[in-house]
């Protein structure tokens, strides 16, 4: 995760750029001012739907904040599904995601400095009190180092910065006596063992009871970090050390950035993504500005910034320099291998990078961050919210998504750069589509798969720390925030640390050590710290000008920007290079391209080719560029067309009591029955079969006629259930897994198999279900005699209307409304054939003998057949495809809550009556 920063630039101001808000600082740090510019074609957003916005923000906040303090505290975060807290140890481990989670209230504490920004001082007052009393950061667990330090140092001094703001206006905060910031001190203190290396990169986890390296602290024998883990402490322990006089933080802090900056990449000034913390061997040598590397750079301008260090501004400036000679692509950001910087790592873009036009916002460069935004932007109105991953031509790559706040961030930090009220309407936006595809009666939950609209029982603390504060001081004006954000920047997770700080306690050598600059043209340094009103001059369009080229970009053809290639070549009659999906085997052209790009083509005694890459056989270094980026290209369409016969995951939307629509439960499919992406969805009321594993005749007919049954997996195939339960009249299907505990949180789903015969006789549609989503339907079941739920490929929209009045069970009909089939680039399903034997043998989906060799520069490609068809399977372009688009007030979205979550505790209830029976049982 990483954040841009708070709205200011930085450096010495070019001759005649003013006027600027001066700090007093040694370095005389420039903060950005937003001026009113505002772009003509986009009409002025009115002072009442900006506070109308606003206050939306506010209640959604509260959905949030209240339910984690209702249903989850102390515990660190909320799960909004089953509306109960995520403790460490407690629930299925999700691997190094629980690493940020410590028993230590952490969703409490990333939120105090949010609740002062939304105005919410007296509940402020009454969360530091419960972190003062509730709060241990003495347990015997082990944590992220990073995400410690961001989330909980951060969050700690965030709320000190603002406690004493406020004690200082006299009103609020009268009692504070510096009690968050020695709880900042102790924390920082435990971390400070995780230093203890010889390069002075600390190590990526350490025990907060225990530290590093005794047999009871469970880790200290990593050797790997990530960039960013070791280069994102500089802020957060510099403040303390500013705070405290405690000059041993911002001294280790320091020490990690200077060994950073002397590993880089000398010829390219890149870093790559993993470093050895012993040696300083670079692990992964890919670079980019996203996962694993972002929050580096963001740290060392934000550093200059606060500490007025000239040294972080010429490093970031050295880096920032490279980064926009190779990675940046406008409007991509791609990957590229530092020893080789002009061949990319990878065709895929994570959605960490959606920090970056922020941080080019800080920096003073808009037009490359106005270029990217808007990318990000097409991307999320076709998936409605922005992938964890997605293709150079846009398609789904990893189809998660936490609730990121980064693309917000950009957003707000647009705005204030250049205030037209474009941006505002993006905000709407993302406002919108979190109410309508994220809420839940019990918070926001994270999306399981964008494609599809399923959930994931998780709410991550940096939604409360960073989104909500984000959106809302996208739509505040000056007055309606307490106290003058200019004076303060933001950090990675978007807590607020003062800029007087530049002056306090200057006891540590400014001077860090720096050496071995390439040099660098005046240009590097022109865009530091411009006005607005030398970015726009005379031309309220600029903005607009700069978009409208990108309105279009994503769409089912790949966009020209996508492939790295001159634009003087496009423009001398140049073909652009050979694409995978149109590469034909027997099409001389096209093998006398190959040969240009240095690929050979090899025919093998069965039939197949294979194809193999050097590099250095290419004409020129471009034509290199594109052999790699075409074998990269065919590696994953070979990948895509070894699983074919996979499906995508399915949805399973419980539409009435207790949810009515709001929660989206993910669904393997099966390869047998109705295919619901090309036939109509299957709507009706579910019933348990019996018997329950659905092995033989159903002896209850007339309770599963014409309602969706529901079965137990084990004991005899899945083709064998599907047939018991049509017979007896079921128009649909669902399949609970029978292993008590498992999840789609922590397994990958999978697709259900035929029996080997002919499995046309089938056709009424079934999913499979894991155990802790299926027990949501049986515990409703328990609660409500009807329970009515939709079978469909993708979630539908709610209808407020049938939110109040749901349908009995005689009213229901099996289908309702066509869909139109995707066929999403990432699938991770697992094919599964059930007997009475063994039915946990999954099929790996992972294509066989395939490899890129980059370090010698040797590409070999997968084996395919001459006569194979190689087209490639497009998304449907429109991303709304089976959602109703049309507005919705709030008032309907929200309606019932109390209902809703009278069902939610009674469902607790039953969850908790589960959980001591099997305690008693185990005992």
């Amino acid at each position: 995760m990483s954040e841009a920063g708070g709205g200011r630039g930085c450096g010495s101001p070019a001759p005649q750029r003013a006027p600027w808000s001066l700090v007093a600082t040694a370095a005389a740090l420039c903060l950005v001012t937003a001026t009113s510019v505002w772009t003509a074609g986009a009409a002025p957003m009115t002072r009442e739907e900006k506070q109308r916005l606003g206050n939306q923000v506010l209640e959604m906040f509260d959905h949030a904040y209240g339910n984690y303090m209702d249903h989850a505290y102390p515990a660190d975060e909320l799960m909004p599904l089953t509306c109960r807290g995520r403790i460490r140890g407690e629930e299925p481990s999700r691997g190094d995601v629980d690493d940020a989670l410590g028993k230590f209230s952490l969703t409490l504490i990333d939120s105090l400095d949010t609740l002062v920004v939304l105005n919410k001082t007296k509940e402020f007052e009454d969360a530091v009190k419960k972190v003062l009393r509730d709060v241990n950061l003495d347990n015997d667990v082990v944590v992220s180092v990073f995400e410690t330090n961001i989330r909980v140092l951060g969050g700690l001094l965030g709320g000190h910065s603002l406690a004493i703001m406020l004690k200082e206006k006299g009103e609020y905060m009268q009692w504070y006596n510096d009690e968050l910031l020695q709880m900042a001190k102790q924390l920082g203190y435990k971390l400070l063992p995780a230093f203890n290396t010889t390069s002075g990169l600390p190590y990526p986890r350490i025990n907060l009871k225990f530290g590093i390296r005794k047999p009871e602290a469970r880790t200290g024998t990593e050797t790997d970090t990530c960039t960013a883990c070791a280069g994102t402490l500089i802020l957060e322990f510099a403040a303390l050390s500013r705070f405290t006089g405690a000059t041993i933080f911002e001294e280790y802090a320091r020490k990690a950035l200077d060994f950073l900056w002397e590993k880089r990449q000398r010829s390219s000034n890149l870093v790559g993504v993993t470093i050895n913390i012993h040696t300083g061997d670079w692990v992964r040598k890919d670079s980019g500005v996203g996962a694993g590397i972002d929050s580096y750079y963001e740290y060392l301008l934000k550093a200059y910034v606060l500490l007025g260090d000239d040294s972080f501004l010429e490093r970031f400036n050295t880096h920032y320099d490279a980064i926009m000679r190779y990675i940046s692509q406008p409007p991509l950001l791609l990957d590229v291998h530092i020893h080789k910087p002009m061949l990319n790592a990878r065709t895929w873009m994570d959605a960490l990078l959606a920090f970056f036009p922020g941080l080019q916002v800080l920096k003073g460069d808009i037009r490359p961050a106005i270029e990217t935004h808007e990318m990000l932007y097409q991307v999320i109105k076709k998936h409605n919210f922005l992938p964890e991953a997605f293709t150079t031509d846009f398609r789904v790559h990893w189809a998660q998504h936490p609730l990121r706040p980064e693309f917000a961030e950009s957003t707000y930090f647009l705005y204030k750069a250049t205030g037209d009220p474009y941006y505002l309407e993006v905000g709407k936006t993302l406002i919108e589509n979190l109410n309508k595809y994220a809420r839940v009666p019990c918070g926001f939950a994270a999306m399981k798969d964008v494609r599809t609209g399923s959930h994931e029982d998780r709410m991550d603390s940096f939604f409360l720390a960073e989104m909500f504060k984000y959106l809302y001081l996208l739509f505040a004006d000056k007055e309606d925030i307490i106290f003058d954000i200019e004076d303060y920047i933001f950090t990675t997770e978007a807590h607020l640390l003062p800029l007087w700080l530049s002056t306090t306690n200057q006891s540590i050598s400014k001077k860090s050590t720096t050496s071995e600059y390439i040099e660098l043209d005046d240009s590097n340094f022109d865009w530091t710290c411009p006005n607005t009103q030398i970015l726009f001059p005379n031309d309220p369009l600029y903005a607009q000008s700069i978009r409208e080229p990108l309105k279009n970009v994503v769409d089912k053809s790949c966009p020209r920007g996508v492939i790295r290639v001159r634009e003087e070549s496009f423009r001398s009659g140049a073909k652009p290079p050979l694409r995978a999906r149109d590469f034909m085997a027997t099409n001389p052209e096209h093998l006398e391209i190959l040969k240009k790009m240095g690929v050979s083509l090899i025919h093998l005694k069965d039939g197949r080719v294979q194809l193999v890459q050097h590099a250095i056989q290419a004409a020129s270094s471009i034509d290199a560029e594109d052999g790699l980026r075409f074998m990269q290209e065919m590696i994953e369409l070979s990948s895509q067309q070894q699983k074919e016969q996979q499906l995508p995951p399915r949805a399973v939307q419980i539409v009435s009591h207790p949810f009515f629509g709001r929660v989206v439960l993910t669904a393997g499919p099966a390869q047998f029955g109705l295919d619901l992406s090309k036939h109509k969805e299957t709507r009706g009321f579910v019933a348990s079969s019996k018997p329950y594993n659905g092995c033989s005749e159903l002896t209850n007919p007339e309770a599963v006629m014409g309602k969706i049954a529901l079965l137990q997996r084990g004991q005899c195939m899945f083709a064998e259930k599907a047939r018991n339960i049509q017979n007896a009249g079921a128009i649909g299907g669902i399949v609970i897994d029978d292993n008590e505990g498992s999840s789609s949180d922590t397994a990958p789903l999978f697709q259900m198999a035929g029996d080997g015969k002919d499995t046309d006789d089938i056709k009424i549609p079934m999913l499979f279900l894991f155990s802790k989503e299926g027990s949501i339907i049986l515990d409703a079941i328990r609660e409500y005699e009807e329970v009515e739920v939709l079978l469909s490929d993708k979630a539908k929209d709610r209808d407020p209307e049938t939110e109040s009045e749901p349908q009995s069970a005689d009213q229901t009909t099996a289908g309702s409304q066509e869909v139109d089939g995707e066929s999403p680039e990432d699938s991770s399903l697992n094919s599964h054939s059930e007997s009475s034997t063994t039915d946990d043998a999954a099929a790996s989906a992972s294509p066989s003998q395939q490899k890129i060799g980059l370090a010698g520069f040797e590409t070999e490609c997968t084996y395919f057949d001459e006569d194979e068809d190689q087209s490639e399977t497009e998304e449907d372009s429109n991303p709304n495809v089976s959602w109703d688009q049309d507005d919705q007030p709030l008032h309907p979205i929200v309606a019932d809550w109390n209902e809703d979550m009278k069902a939610i505790k009674m469902l607790k209830k039953a969850l908790m009556k589960k959980k001591i029976v099997i305690k008693k049982g185990e005992l």
